[in-house]
């Protein structure tokens, strides 16, 4: 039997809910651009600082420890002040903690900067998460969240574009400063412009209307006692616990497999990185788009997020073999391919609490599954700092990325078999 569904709005009645996925895309362009500069100076600011693999490790290390317990608590903040405000802070709080890499003169100055870049950057993904769950139906949040995380990937292209030139031309000092100050130009836009659907005087009636077709929240308040219990929040943060630490490696040590395994520099990187990034663009939005679009078919919920990310997690498998790859752009197909399939798998696992959960407990599901994504994002940069020390090759660090995806789905479908809305 077909789902019931609510037509589309018509032209006339407005896409308002659109202008917010922008401004969430815009937001995560900013984030990766802040994220990803240190990983793509590691090779310069490792010679001039004298840091080993297991010290770039240690700051991944205290970024990922601040962003794991900032994560949960941020959850928490949305659902309790909204979207608007919580997101506001949490960015204000990542950009001044971007520009202060700019003063530091070591380790330390360096680890407390990464701390207080993960302790903002960790309500991102809350924020956002929140927003969507707000402006959409549950059948075009996949595709929603696939948009504005696409923001994410163009933040990774932007970065090697833009940090090399100021590198060279100011130093790596610049590269903090210039991007940070002018990453505050969003700030303002987002206070402006951003209201709950019924706050909105620019809504149209029937877009409302659309955006409200699903039944109403069953409850309005729900604690983290009660969250913990359910089977569909360990689906979630499991999930996330294998998959994210897969991203961060591909975030954060890239640039440096590409420049041991390939000889490529700072002068270099941007090409590769480029076709990796706009690949997992690709998969973003198609990821989301296929879930959506097999809703829209009248697939239920298990099934179109289940099949979508099974493709995603068998796309992901050839990754294994990246490190034996002797061309280079044999390497970035690969491994591009791999990150087109996370961005895909991750844009259906982020709308698992909000298919299931009241959006009242959205964040806060969000937040505990990205306070554990997080740890496991920890442990898997102690792991890889090993690996490299001692073996100096990244072949198992590719069995692992290849093999999470389909562990993942295999949890997600254990504890979440019918993917129904949860009881509380």
């Amino acid at each position: 039997m077909k789902m019931q569904t609510a037509p589309a709005p018509s032209a006339t009645s407005g896409r308002y809910r659109w202008v917010v996925v922008w401004l969430l895309f815009a937001a995560m362009v900013i984030n990766y651009v802040d994220r990803q500069t240190l990983g793509l100076l590691k090779a310069d600011l490792s010679s001039q600082f004298g840091w080993n693999e297991k010290h770039y490790a240690d700051l991944v290390f205290y970024f990922q420890l601040a962003y794991a317990v900032a994560y949960l608590l941020w959850g928490k903040i949305m659902d309790k002040i909204g979207a608007r405000w919580g997101f506001g802070v949490a960015f204000l709080i990542w950009q001044l903690a971007h520009i202060a890499h700019a003063a530091a003169r070591g380790f330390t100055g360096f680890a407390v900067a990464r701390m207080g870049l993960g302790i903002g950057e960790a309500g991102g993904f809350p924020g956002g998460i929140k927003a969507v769950a707000e402006w959409f139906p549950k059948k075009e949040r996949a595709f929603a969240t696939g948009l504005f995380n696409a923001g994410t990937n163009i933040g990774a292209i932007v970065t090697p574009l833009v940090v090399p030139g100021i590198v060279l031309a100011f130093g790596w000092q610049m590269a903090f400063i210039v991007t940070g100050v002018a990453g505050l130009v969003w700030l303002p836009i987002w206070l402006l412009v951003y209201r709950r659907p019924r706050e909105q005087k620019n809504l149209g009636a029937a877009e409302l209307a659309y955006i409200e077709q699903d039944p109403a929240d069953p409850v309005a308040k729900v604690g983290w006692a009660a969250l913990l219990t359910k089977r569909e929040t360990w689906a979630y943060a499991l999930g996330k616990f294998l998959i994210d630490p897969i991203w961060w490696m591909f975030l954060f040590w890239l640039p440096d497999f590409l420049g041991k395994r390939y000889g490529l520099d700072l002068k270099s990187f941007g090409p590769p990185l480029i076709a990796i990034y706009l690949m997992s663009d690709v998969g973003s939005v198609a990821g989301g788009w296929l879930s959506s679009t097999l809703m829209k078919l009248g697939w239920s919920i298990n099934a179109a997020r289940k099949t979508t990310m099974l493709c995603c997690a068998v796309l992901a498998v050839p990754v294994i073999f990246a490190a034996k790859a002797d061309s280079l752009w044999l390497a970035v197909l690969i491994i591009g391919v791999a990150t087109a399939a996370h961005q895909g798998f991750s844009a259906n696992l982020y709308t698992l609490p909000s298919d299931v959960f009241p959006r009242s407990a959205v964040g806060s599901v969000v937040g505990i599954g990205g306070m554990v994504g997080a740890l496991g994002g920890m442990a898997f940069s102690k792991y890889i700092g090993q690996v490299l020390d001692r073996l100096g090759g990244y072949t198992p660090i590719f069995f692992v990325a290849g093999s999470a995806y389909l562990v993942a789905l295999l949890v997600v479908h254990l504890l979440t078999p019918k993917m129904e809305p949860v009881k509380i």
